[in-house]
């Protein structure tokens, strides 16, 4: 079976827990659940039945293949895969509310449907019910301690979510972020999840440490150049693509990867002169109180000046290899290592 088969294959199992774990269990509930659904691509916003391009399931797909490679049954961790896409869909719910972001996946947010009480509602819910599931992998036969690390392992993960987008929070009202703490705040912020998806996969598979270690760096890596590339596609993204506006990250005053390293080198101590030019851009378009078009030329220019998309594309093959190398460190069933590494290629749009 080729990557895009197991991925097809693996999404299904995915999807047919995920649909039975979001249905109303009684019709006054209907529109409660009907959010969920309606985040997920599932239904419109008068609630019928509606598809559009929603999330992929990379995180509890790649839970599913860690698990088969060190040699589980899939069947088994579907509950805890089902559980990890509820906890990143409740994130997303939460910091569309926290970034006042009125798109995702190409539609109005949640909140921007039905307010911000209601979406923060709606997120909780999708946390409780991502707890609730991952009892279930008692009723698939996992054993008490595996559920229970398991368990332990998602908990550790929620706390890092939060720590993660307490410091994107933060960095909104500082005047510059070196890019020690910018690279912090992805590790909690989006390289934890997917760490976490690896991660409970092997511990579901197999009791031997290396293992389990390698899967967790193994998502890790792939989780930070996730979002460094995720960052690239906020500055020169298509909007056909990412469902957000054009330069949609400039527009927002989002202080990411590319901004974080223009700066820091425009203000190095032996930075030549159009270096801190463009970086004194940086910080003026980025300490205004909104942004015009005009500026985002100007920051489009001065990140052009700095090589900022270089460094960036730079940064995320380092750490794509680190993902591989890490996934050939230990022995794996090889069919399934192979479609974890081609799927890991297409996520970060490699031909190699």
């Amino acid at each position: 079976m080729s990557s895009i088969e197991a991925f097809g294959h693996l999404t299904s199992l995915v999807e047919c827990d995920l649909r039975s774990a979001l249905e109303s269990p009684n019709p006054l509930l209907a529109r409660f659940y009907g959010m969920m659904q309606y985040h997920l691509g599932w239904v419109d916003e008068d609630f019928d039945d509606e598809s559009v391009s929603g999330g992929k399931y990379v995180r509890p797909v790649l839970m599913l293949l860690a698990c088969q490679a060190a040699g589980g049954e899939v069947e088994q961790a579907v509950p805890a895969a089902v559980a990890v896409e509820l906890v990143h869909n409740f994130s997303l719910v939460h910091d569309d509310i926290e970034d006042n972001s009125d798109l995702r996946r190409h539609r109005p947010t949640v909140w921007k449907v039905w307010g911000n009480a209601q979406a923060i509602n709606v997120g909780d819910g999708l946390f409780a019910l991502a707890h609730y599931h991952m009892g279930r992998l008692r009723e698939r036969g996992v054993g008490a301690q595996r559920a229970l690390t398991a368990t332990s392992v998602l908990d550790q993960t929620c706390i890092a979510l939060t720590e993660g987008q307490f410091l994107d929070l933060l960095f909104e009202s500082m005047d510059r972020v070196s890019l020690e703490q910018y690279l912090w705040m992805i590790r909690s912020k989006t390289a934890a999840l997917l760490s976490c998806a690896c991660e409970i996969g092997a511990v579901l598979a197999t009791d031997d440490v290396s293992v389990r270690r390698a899967l967790h760096q193994f998502g890790y890596n792939l989780g930070m150049a996730f979002q460094i590339e995720d960052d690239i596609l906020g500055i020169w993204g298509d909007t056909a693509v990412t469902g957000k506006p054009a330069c949609s990250d400039i527009l927002s005053q989002k202080k990411t990867l590319p901004v974080v390293f223009a700066w820091n080198q425009g203000f190095a101590v032996d930075a030549p002169p159009e270096h801190q030019d463009a970086a004194r851009t940086l910080i003026n378009v980025y300490a205004a109180e909104a942004v015009s078009r005009d500026d985002v030329e100007e920051v489009l220019t001065a990140l052009n000046v700095l090589d900022a998309r270089a460094y960036c594309r730079s940064l995320s093959s380092e750490y794509t290899e680190q993902a591989l190398t890490a996934l050939s460190s230990v022995s794996l069933a090889p069919t399934v290592r192979a479609q974890m590494e081609g799927l890991a290629n297409r996520l970060l749009g490699r031909s190699h």
